[in-house]
């Protein structure tokens, strides 16, 4: 469009110059000639427009927004017709507390008020995209500026809304998820109703207040602790059961030795050690006294 407006002028230019300045009528008609070929080439390249692989092109005519859509390639149209670029490509927006990370830069975390009064920082990431077809009435009705229009504002108004049906522990523990998908559920609907699709919610981060953590560290450091004591106690109770079950034993034991044997078991016993100390080449002397004591043995070496 540029190549066809700078070629009238050239043309007009030269024709205004041609009819003032006698002289120069020749090289002026020279002039002319290059501008209505700067009008051609550009009325020529203005006929074709290429849409890069994962865009659509969306056409415009005097303000008019078209509804038909051109799919990545090279196209044949009016130069009349101004072609804007949609990305169409999953696309993704983060809010974060790290500075230069998300989308803003600076501190752009989410933060929100939980049911039991505290305030709670959320970082988020956010994955969508265009869809095609709604591709021309998202760009009459929003922009292409979409991001700041309905992506943010959107999501963080959602986010607040949603968090006050949550306490703080139960939204960084056990119920995150839970709150990840009533966001999600919440969201897609109006994304959807803009042209746009939600593809995914990532909370990536959720950040207590200073007082809250203190209170959980405590809690964990107090049931560490306990979970210790009760190892201990099981150990020290399996320890009295194993010296329980010892002394039963022996106490067993002593009981059937003692009911098997007899006053003439014993004295057997004892005879029979006596004689194989009398067959030992050993001097000594054995001196047996009374019935039912055990004998005395003197050794003479």
């Amino acid at each position: 469009m540029g190549l066809i407006v700078l070629g009238i002028i050239v043309v007009v230019l030269a024709g205004v110059i041609a009819s003032r300045v006698y002289n120069l009528a020749k090289i002026m008609k020279q002039v002319k000639w290059a501008g209505y070929g700067l009008i051609a080439f550009g009325l020529l390249s203005a006929c074709f427009k290429q849409i890069d692989p994962g865009e659509i092109g969306v056409q415009t005519l005097f303000g008019q927004v078209k509804p038909e859509t051109l799919e990545s390639g090279l196209h044949f149209i009016n130069p009349m017709v101004e072609v804007k670029s949609v990305d169409i490509r999953t696309q993704n927006y983060t809010m974060s507390g790290i500075h230069d990370e998300g989308g803003k830069s600076g501190d752009d975390a989410i933060r929100v008020l939980t049911s039991d009064g505290l305030e709670v920082t959320i970082d988020l990431t956010v994955l969508y995209r265009v869809v095609s077809s709604e591709a021309p009435r998202l760009l009459q009705q929003t922009g292409l500026d979409y991001q700041d229009k309905i992506v943010r504002p959107l999501t963080r108004t959602k986010i607040r809304d949603n968090a006050v049906y949550y306490d703080a522990v139960s939204l960084y523990s056990k119920r995150r998820d839970e709150f990840q998908t009533r966001i999600f559920n919440s969201i897609e609907k109006d994304f959807k109703n803009r042209g746009l699709i939600l593809e995914q919610l990532l909370i990536r981060n959720i950040t207590l207040p200073q007082s809250v953590k203190t209170s959980i560290e405590s809690k964990i450091n107090a049931e560490q602790e306990a979970q210790k004591m009760q190892f201990v106690l099981q150990k020290e109770k399996q320890e009295a059961e194993r010296k329980r079950v010892e002394a039963q034993g022996i106490a067993d034991y002593q009981k059937i030795i003692s009911s098997g044997l007899s006053d003439k078991q014993l004295q057997y016993e004892s005879i029979k050690a006596n004689l194989e100390l009398a067959k030992s080449p050993n001097s000594k002397v054995i001196v047996i006294p009374n019935k039912g004591s055990s004998p005395l043995i003197i050794d003479t070496k």
